[in-house]
């Protein structure tokens, strides 16, 4: 009888539904050697797989072992569901294991790779890739036309936060109760990390993301009902006062498997047929999900294993030590200190914090992309190398040389005053740029295109910018100061 092989991210019931025979799942303490992941992804991850094996009961062959190998080394007839990385891929494949079609994602592999070779040679756009995936799952469809009269209400949703505000003002998420579980997960990390061999990274407690799926149904029904109405519009913000703002901290259970994507948006769009929340919201959350997502998955693969070392702006600086540790007391900038404070705690930051405070001091200071992949991979509960080597190399730090994203995402101190409160309480001001008040993203910002001022003078959307280069009377002092900083933490 054939012997279905789970992994720790294929923990929802679309996993086994089609599958009457034994089910076996590892627990391989290698992974935690082999790299340092934060406390809270690790306690998140072996929770959920320790939840799912206690739901499933003597069916299920729950292995603790040191690798994959030894215990799946040896079944005879093993089968898979498409793993999400190229090395678990390789893994199963050394083995012998029949590798099933992937689950989890709204689009199928075959369908992006028709829509991709049928593109010719324009760009893989991911507005495009959304557009056919609305139509193809008949989601957000009126009588095929989109839904509110538009495919795209982002014009509606990149408002900043409210002035004077602390908070968004909205209902808090829904949290999950730790059990008996969580406490043997967090006892044993606490072992791993006192015998040696085992380093985390971050802070671990209470844990804040669904684990099993009715946690995550829990999550998802609450989001849509008290939070979706306020997404949209403030989806761009950042409240140091208030880390979740409206965003519906699904990714994590998402991709765990709990949550399949067309359930998700088929939630959202019934309180937008109902009246309960507006379009620009639902359509906002609906680009996320089958939007964003599928086309980063399947942009992992239809890249190819070497899109990971991509490196076209020839970044080669190290990430020094006070980022990657998570030190946000190392800095004086602000949005920089908080954020990094944020992540050691939660191994969570929603994407404008990812983009542009962390993924934007990366490649202004030009670290190497492999290493800031890495880190973002091991630092957040939701990272997965399928998420971060194209969210990294191709839209964070332009590594892949305009593939994904037609412009570099980096911005000065402007775009993060206005998006944020940060600024207000930091010692640098964001209209300076050279000095001892100067933010070193407006200063960052500058150094970053003089550097590769070649590279980007023909892109007709950095042309501008790079022409201001020579309007700046002070570009020879500033990328003197710059070069001095290097990877000083400002």
């Amino acid at each position: 009888m054939t012997t279905r092989w789970l992994f720790g991210d294929q923990l929802g019931p679309h996993f086994i539904a089609d599958h009457r025979g034994p089910l076996v799942m590892v627990e391989s303490t290698a992974v935690f050697r082999r790299r340092r992941f934060h406390r809270a992804k690790a306690h998140l991850v072996l929770s959920a797989m320790r939840h799912r094996a206690a739901e499933i009961g003597d069916r299920l062959t729950y292995a603790r072992a040191d690798t994959y190998r030894e215990v799946v080394g040896d079944i005879d007839d093993l089968e898979v569901i498409h793993p999400t990385s190229y090395a678990a891929l390789r893994l199963v494949e050394e083995i012998g294991a029949t590798v099933r079609e992937p689950r989890g994602f709204a689009t199928a592999r075959g369908d992006f790779e028709r829509w991709a070779d049928g593109r010719g040679a324009k760009r893989l756009l991911m507005e495009d890739f959304y557009r056919r995936a609305r139509v193809a799952h008949g989601v957000l469809m009126d009588d095929g036309e989109p839904a509110g009269g538009q495919w795209n209400f982002d014009h509606d949703n990149r408002e900043p936060p409210p002035k004077g505000a602390e908070t968004l003002g909205v209902t808090e998420p829904w949290w999950p109760s730790e059990d008996d579980i969580d406490a043997e997960v967090r006892d044993d990390l606490d072992r791993w990390e006192r015998d040696g061999g085992v380093e985390l990274l971050g802070r671990d407690g209470p844990r804040r993301f669904p684990v099993t799926r009715r946690e995550a149904l829990a999550a998802l029904d609450h989001f849509v009902e008290h939070r979706l109405p306020e997404f949209g519009a403030h989806e761009d913000a950042v409240l140091e006062g208030d880390p979740w703002m409206a965003h519906s901290l699904v990714s994590a259970p998402m991709n765990l498997g709990l949550l399949d994507p067309l359930e998700v948006v088929e939630r959202a769009e019934t309180a937008y047929r109902s009246g309960a929340a507006p379009i620009a919201s639902v359509e906002g959350f609906t680009r996320q999900v089958i939007g964003w997502r599928d086309y980063v998955w399947h942009l992992y693969w239809h890249q190819g294993e070497g899109y990971r070392r991509e490196n076209a702006l020839r970044a080669t600086e190290r990430m020094p030590r006070w980022f990657a540790e998570l030190d946000g007391s190392a800095t004086d900038a602000r949005c920089l200190s908080h954020t990094l404070d944020r992540v050691a705690e939660h191994g969570w930051v929603h994407h404008i914090p990812r983009l542009m405070v962390l993924g934007s001091y990366a490649l202004q200071r030009g670290w190497e992309p492999t290493q800031v992949t890495d880190w973002f991979h091991r630092a957040f509960v939701d990272g997965y190398d399928w998420v971060m080597v194209p969210n990294v190399v191709g839209m964070s730090q332009h590594a892949d040389g305009g593939v994904m994203a037609t412009k570099p995402y980096t911005s000065g101190g402007a775009y993060i005053s206005k998006m944020s409160d940060h600024c207000g309480s930091c010692r640098f001001d964001p209209t300076v740029r050279v000095g001892e008040d100067a933010c070193p993203f407006t200063a960052g910002y500058w150094w970053f295109l003089d550097r590769h001022r070649e590279t980007f003078a023909g892109n007709h959307r950095m042309s501008r910018a790079v022409q201001g280069l020579d309007r700046l009377k002070d570009l020879g002092e500033l990328v003197e100061q710059e070069d001095a900083r290097g990877n000083r933490p400002p």
